[in-house]
């Protein structure tokens, strides 16, 4: 008999990954849909659906169904994941097959129900199972979710940040905000528009963020091409790494502030293993320079960035799923 089909799935503000039992990573694309506006029929997913973002044809709107990390849109979020699962060929087998779809850990229950509808909603033998995002991104990191010890996880995603004292597959106090990745995009877009009259598009914003970072990157600055505020016309810019380190903090100082409750509060017992361990960064925000090395000033803790953080998720996700089935049933 085949063994019970299995499917991870980090749906992301920004990208869904997709892990399949026996076959690993499947898919990782941005999560995006375009419909027809008429009829609402949809036509294209992921990759292809973003590249038309902020330049559809007339007839075509493209839908991002998640904001904040959670689902805004139901009906196109579940069009999408049926369409990625199609392309991620997943197949369920003779027994239940199971699926373990990542959560931010702030996520209200009514939102959570929207998740799992979304996945089962065409799909109704799927026995779904939650997991916060913190624990998944811990497991992600090579934390062993048998051990006792706590250890202190930051996920930075596109929509949510959520620092964690986790402990196995338990979290023991967390801090969730609103805001990650694309939060910062949005301020570099407008410490730009008021600081240089040009105005740049998200993409552009997410690029100056990965190479300027708090630190102003090895060049101190980038150029970047842009619309003139002032008369509609094309420019290109050097765009100051200070310039977009101080736009950055609008977003960094709430996460700062957010580990920095979390520590405060955190019971005694833990402190030993915080103190001796390092804090795990994970998420596309883990990927901003200096980042790591701030959060380390500011709490006095060794923090790292994990092996692939835009993948540490979905990963964690995927080794509950295929090696301790017996502690999704506790999570």
């Amino acid at each position: 008999m085949r063994l019970r089909s299995g499917v991870a799935i980090d749906l992301g503000t920004v990208n869904t990954l997709v892990h399949v039992c026996g076959r690993g990573l499947v898919l990782d694309e941005p999560s995006a849909i375009a419909l027809l506006k008429p009829t609402g029929k949809p036509i294209l997913v992921g990759a292809r659906a973003d590249d038309l973002t902020g330049k559809e044809p007339a007839e075509i709107k493209v839908v991002h169904p998640l904001r904040d990390g959670v689902i805004s849109d139901l009906d196109a979020a579940a069009s999408m994941l049926q369409a990625f699962l199609r392309r991620a060929h997943f197949r369920s087998s003779l027994r239940r097959p199971r699926a373990v779809i990542c959560v931010p850990s702030g996520a209200s229950t009514i939102e959570r129900q929207a998740l799992v509808a979304a996945v089962s909603l065409r799909r109704p033998r799927l026995g779904v199972r939650l997991v916060d995002e913190p624990v998944a991104a811990a497991i992600g990191a090579g934390v062993d979710p048998l051990d006792s010890h706590g250890v202190l996880v930051v996920d930075v995603g596109g929509g949510t940040t959520e620092a964690a004292l986790v402990v196995g597959t338990h979290m023991v106090r967390v801090r969730s905000l609103r805001a990650g990745g694309n939060a910062m995009d949005e301020a570099i877009v407008q410490g730009v528009k008021a600081e240089l009259g040009l105005q740049i598009g998200q993409r552009a914003a997410e690029q100056l963020k990965k190479t300027l970072g708090l630190t102003g990157g090895p060049h101190g600055a980038a150029q970047v091409a842009g619309i003139d505020a002032a008369h509609g016309t094309l420019r290109d810019e050097r765009v100051p790494g200070s310039l977009v380190a101080a736009s950055l903090e609008h977003v960094v100082t709430p996460i700062i502030e957010s580990v920095d409750e979390l520590l405060w509060d955190m019971p005694p017992d833990l402190a030993n293993d915080v103190a001796r361990s390092k804090a795990q960064l994970a998420g596309g925000g883990a990927l901003v320079l200096g980042l790591a090395s701030r959060l380390r000033a500011e709490t006095g803790i060794t923090t790292v960035v994990v092996e692939d953080p835009l993948r540490a998720v979905v990963r964690g996700a995927a080794t509950l799923l295929e090696h301790h089935e017996e502690l999704l049933a506790r999570t």
